[in-house]
């Protein structure tokens, strides 16, 4: 919430595997158009129906779009998602994505979100860690990585706190 506000008003949010997070509403109710994508379906029906939405389920291309008001969730394959399927994306917005992968995905999962929304500007949360404290995920990434997946973009660290979370803070985590 203390940075939902830089990204630009308005925008249409691309929320790269989403899940059933309550961020997609969050970010609807401050007036994005808000389109995720996530692969297992069954995480984007429970979406909806916790909030007692009816959404349209159109397929489109290879993947379903549940859409409701200002919220659209492409169920499918992330690295089969086109920008044809996304339409324009104006700002990214990755909760937990990056940190869900392991370390051999990061770097196609990073250059196919580039590739999809080049010259958008993205907010990102990841967690650092000793890895060895903890089988991911969450995975610990940090700011060499961040910066290393990132080249060529300007990154600004908005918050460097420790996490609250306990298993994590035992670890000696840090959120970034």
């Amino acid at each position: 919430e203390r940075f939902a506000d830089r990204l630009p008003a308005g925008a249409r949010v691309l929320v790269p595997l989403c899940g059933k997070a309550n961020d997609l509403a969050y970010l609807a109710s401050r007036g994005h158009t808000v389109i995720g994508v996530e692969l297992v379906e069954a995480a984007v029906a429970a979406f909806f129906a916790e909030r007692d939405l009816a959404p349209t389920r159109p397929p489109r291309g290879d993947h379903v779009a549940y859409q409701a008001g200002e919220i659209t969730v492409l169920a499918g394959d992330w690295f089969a998602t086109t920008a044809a399927l996304l339409g324009d994306v104006d700002a990214i917005y990755d909760r937990a994505a990056l940190i869900a992968l392991p370390p051999t995905l990061r770097g196609r999962y990073v250059a196919h979100l580039r590739a999809l929304a080049p010259h958008a500007p993205a907010l990102l949360i990841t967690i650092e860690y000793p890895q060895a404290a903890m089988d991911g995920p969450p995975f610990s990434v940090d700011d060499a990585e961040v910066r290393a997946l990132w080249a060529g973009r300007t990154i600004t660290e908005l918050a460097d706190e420790p996490l609250v979370q306990p298993r994590l803070a035992a670890a000696g985590a840090t959120g970034r």
